[in-house]
């Protein structure tokens, strides 16, 4: 019980994000802004972490290995992850751009064949590349169905301009997060802890934050004291706190894969806890029962996406075992 705990903690402080940036863009600030400010604030206290554990050094060596790419895959992982998302909240409401999110639970089964997989056979260790789960993927057309539910809401309030910025920055962001996070853990194999490969990919993809809040100074201006405050807030809530629960539950059921699809579906409640966010602290209008029923199909089908896709995974581990 404690790991669906400490998951659905972590679902609640990343469902921050969706709702301050919001906030941010409905009182002015630029996502320029919402986006490098992260990134920037989170440093100090990843740093403080990490040096604390006395974990820095081992840090340091790791990324002297390999420094190119650990620019590329930090820019992909977090830069074209987290400003997408940032920039989808100029056209849509925090809790809309939490429910296109779910999208990436299918990203992440698509990109599977890019990945090489290291299982255990009688002969040894054996890589094997990794497939698309097939029975997973059927339940993603449930999440699909929901977002376009939740979509279809707005798309009587917005151009279709408007509706398509929307939507396809946070599908490039749901590609582009699992793609950069397996690459830096390939990359690290296993040496380094989350926080510090979290560090490591905060200083690696440090140039693009500066470029971007220098873009942001000559377009828009500097940020508010009210952004600057609302940003250091998303960097400990959902940069810090979200990302040690979420990793600290997968960590207990790691060798469980039915009790880890349970932890992972947890994530999926960071679209009602948007909502909730956003109603309590923005005064926005409940959802229609289009709405609803968009958040409800979202929901079922990352539950049971998950079950279904790590099912598969250990249906595929058996039989290239059994081949060998």
């Amino acid at each position: 019980m404690r790991p669906i705990i400490l998951g659905l903690c972590a679902a609640f402080f990343f469902a921050t994000t969706f709702v301050l940036n919001r906030g941010m863009e409905m009182s002015g600030g630029s996502w320029i802004w919402s986006a490098s400010l992260r990134f920037i604030f989170m440093m100090p206290f990843l740093l403080v972490i990490v040096m604390r554990r006395k974990k820095l050094k081992s840090l340091i060596k790791v990324m002297k290995e390999n420094p190119g790419e650990w620019a590329l895959w930090s820019a992909v992982g977090f830069g074209l992850f987290y400003a997408p998302i940032c920039f989808a909240t100029v056209y849509s409401p925090g809790w809309l751009v939490a429910g296109t999110w779910q999208f990436t639970i299918i990203a992440g089964s698509l990109l599977a064949p890019l990945f090489i997989e290291t299982v255990q056979s009688a002969k040894g260790p054996i890589q094997i590349r990794g497939k698309i789960p097939i029975k997973g993927l059927l339940f993603s057309l449930i999440i699909l169905v929901g977002i376009g539910l939740m979509q279809w809401e707005q798309a009587d309030q917005l151009s279709l301009r408007e509706l398509w910025l929307g939507i396809l920055p946070v599908v490039v962001a749901a590609f582009a997060y699992p793609l950069g996070n397996r690459k830096m853990m390939s990359i690290v194999n296993g040496r380094l802890d989350v926080f510090q490969r979290v560090l490591g990919m905060t200083l690696a993809s440090m140039p693009l934050w500066i470029l971007l809040s220098i873009y942001g100074l000559m377009t828009v201006g500097p940020p508010s004291m009210n952004q600057t405050v609302q940003s250091i807030i998303v960097a400990i809530s959902s940069g810090v706190i979200a990302t040690a629960l979420f990793f600290m539950a997968t960590d207990m059921v790691k060798d469980n894969m039915q009790k880890l699809a349970s932890v992972e579906a947890t994530q999926s409640l960071e679209v009602l806890f948007a909502l909730a966010g956003e109603i309590i602290f923005l005064s926005i209008a409940f959802p229609s029962l289009l709405s609803w029923t968009g958040i409800l199909l979202v929901i079922v089908g990352m539950v049971l996406h998950s079950y279904a896709s790590h099912g598969d995974i250990k249906l595929i581990s058996k039989e290239k075992v059994t081949q060998m």
